[in-house]
């Protein structure tokens, strides 16, 4: 039976259980706060006063049975009086701090480590799980530019750009006579923009060759004449298409964000995001992220900006469609992966509110890339070293059948971060004899350093392949349950000649002879020869027969080793 609380006692904010608590008290409030889903973590805090027992109510933290679900810290304070107490927290591993400040700040770094801990283990892939976008027509748009010696793309360039990547964009029509204008700005539905287009013009405002709000067909001949005009005399070098005319966009509460690409050295693009609309330079409120993103990543991004605060529910305005924008960011990481020419990009304004978001205006500069070979950026593991970050490399996952299942599957693809308790499960499960060839050790699992090396990789200089399994369970409730196992592991690590790489295999002992070791090792070789590599080779022992058949197979010269006769090197020429 749970003790009442004291009558003074307050639940407002923060659980005060009052002068008068008892050791029983604590407890309850501990296992209250960590039993609600809205508490990430608990500090106790105990002030010393007459009569109240300092050992007592430490020794009430440390019965409560661990490990628990969220941290428990706690802060005695004082000196002498509360000497006893810490001991009893500190043999019962509970860290205990002399002041509440020192305890928070505890806190905001296990929030940090948590965080970094969740960053660490973010490897997207250059494309989302979104349609496809049209990559090749993207490819010809920014290759027509070029040509032309240019390296401003004009708004309807720009836009049609956003388009082939699925972002949403204003309908945007060029009219290249004062008629055509009127007759285009009647048929979207006023009021309408105005826009000059050209491709020597970066800065439509620098020659007041934009206007809003026209609200009918005689404004709109009238405001086409008078651009043509002001630009001509303010601007008279510059090649004029004409006008574009688009619908103003009237989001009654959106808000205006911006979305950017900057290009910095030694981190090449970086994505930008940030307050968008006429106050986006008096403001300065640009939150930046290394390409590619994933839907966590992006999420962050909006997070440290400060228009965050506004997105949700503010000053009567419903939330924003956060997915929408998030998708936004997820479309402008897979432009900046799959076109290396990209140098600027600024999509301002993008208004967003509660049924999505659209792109109102952007402006791209692309520049050519060494990067971009024959249309074959994104298509080899060498067309993303104009990024800072390698993306996950899915393009390598496979399916293969198992044989002897009568029809089962087996997954073949690059080791992701969260494949750490899988491996260390393969690992645990070798025999005495296979984890000996393997790693010519007689460790049971791997260290923790040794199995964070092995998951967090460097996916241009090194590659893990793994065998996956789909594995079904019976629950205690009767429920079929499904889960990943992996079952094989091939990966080669670049030697530092930068041209030859050396090799590695493990296979599960009762999976062995399936041909699973045999296609892991052709992937690998696969993936060595499309980074451009012209060896492989590894060290094999002598008594590993079994490993010493498979290599011959696929046609490895096996050599003596000089140095260590308790082992063969084995080579394959790429």
């Amino acid at each position: 039976m749970l003790p009442t609380l004291p009558p003074l006692a307050s639940l407002s904010d923060l659980i005060d259980l009052s002068e008068d608590a008892q050791p029983a008290h604590y407890r309850a409030a501990i296992d209250a706060a960590s039993a609600d889903s809205q508490v990430d973590g608990v500090l106790a805090i105990f002030s010393p006063k007459a009569g109240a027992d300092a050992a007592a109510t430490a020794k009430a933290l440390a019965d409560i049975p661990r490990p628990m679900n969220k941290p428990l810290l706690a802060c005695w304070m004082g000196d002498s009086s509360v000497g006893k107490a810490r001991a009893v927290l500190a043999d019962a591993t509970i860290p205990s701090f002399r002041t509440p400040e020192a305890a928070v700040g505890a806190f905001g770094n296990i929030a940090a480590f948590y965080q970094n801990q969740q960053l660490l283990q973010q490897t997207p892939p250059p494309l989302s799980a979104l349609a496809k976008p049209d990559i090749e027509g993207a490819r010809l748009l920014i290759e027509s530019v070029l040509a032309e010696r240019r390296k401003v793309l004009t708004e309807m360039e720009s836009k049609s750009l956003l388009s082939s990547f699925h972002i949403p964009i204003t309908r945007t029509l060029l009219a290249r006579s004062a008629n055509e204008a009127m007759m285009i700005a009647t048929q979207l539905g006023f009021p309408v923009a105005l826009k000059i287009d050209s491709p020597d013009i970066s800065h439509k405002s620098d020659v007041e060759g934009v206007a809003l709000n026209v609200m009918n067909g005689t404004s709109a001949r009238d405001t086409y004449v008078e651009m043509m005009e002001r630009v001509a005399r303010l601007a008279p070098e510059a090649r004029i298409n004409g006008v574009t005319v688009q619908k103003m966009v009237r989001a009654r509460r959106g808000r205006e964000i911006y979305v950017g690409l900057v290009t910095d050295q030694p981190f090449g693009p970086v994505i930008v995001f940030g307050a968008g609309g006429t106050m986006i330079e008096l403001m300065n409120d640009r939150a930046m992220e290394l390409p590619p993103l994933n839907q966590f990543l992006a999420r962050r991004l909006i997070e440290r900006s400060r228009v965050a605060e506004t997105l949700g529910e503010w000053r009567g305005a419903s939330a924003v469609d956060m997915e929408a924008l998030e998708h936004v960011l997820l479309r402008v990481s897979e432009m900046v992966c799959e076109l290396p020419e990209l140098r600027e990009m600024d999509i301002n304004p993008i208004i967003v509110d509660e049924s999505g978001a659209v792109s109102v205006d952007a402006r791209i500069v692309v520049e050519s890339s060494t990067q971009a070979v024959a249309g074959q950026a994104g298509h080899g593991v060498n067309g993303y070293h104009h990024l800072a970050i390698m993306p996950y490399p899915a393009r390598y996952r496979r399916e293969w059948p198992l044989p002897g299942t009568g029809g089962g599957l087996y997954i073949v693809r690059p080791v992701h971060p969260n494949d750490a308790q899988m491996l260390q499960a393969l690992v645990q499960g070798l025999s005495p004899e296979s984890r000996w060839f393997r790693f010519v050790s007689r460790f049971h699992e791997l260290p923790p350093s040794m199995l964070s090396r092995f998951t967090l990789i460097d996916y241009d200089r090194e590659m893990a392949l793994v065998a996956v399994v789909m594995e079904r369970s019976v629950s205690p409730e009767g429920a079929v349950l499904e889960s990943e196992r992996i079952v094989g592991v091939s990966r080669y690590i670049t030697n530092p000649d930068q041209t030859s790489c050396e090799f590695s295999l493990v296979v599960a002992d009762e999976f062995s002879g399936k041909g699973i070791g045999s296609r892991l090792m052709e992937s690998i070789i696969d993936v060595a020869r499309d980074k451009g590599l012209s060896e492989i080779d590894g060290l094999v022992l002598a008594n590993n027969p079994d490993m010493l058949k498979l290599v011959r197979r696929l046609g490895f010269t096996v050599k003596s080793f000089p140095e260590d006769p308790d082992f063969k090197l084995v080579t394959y020429m790429l």
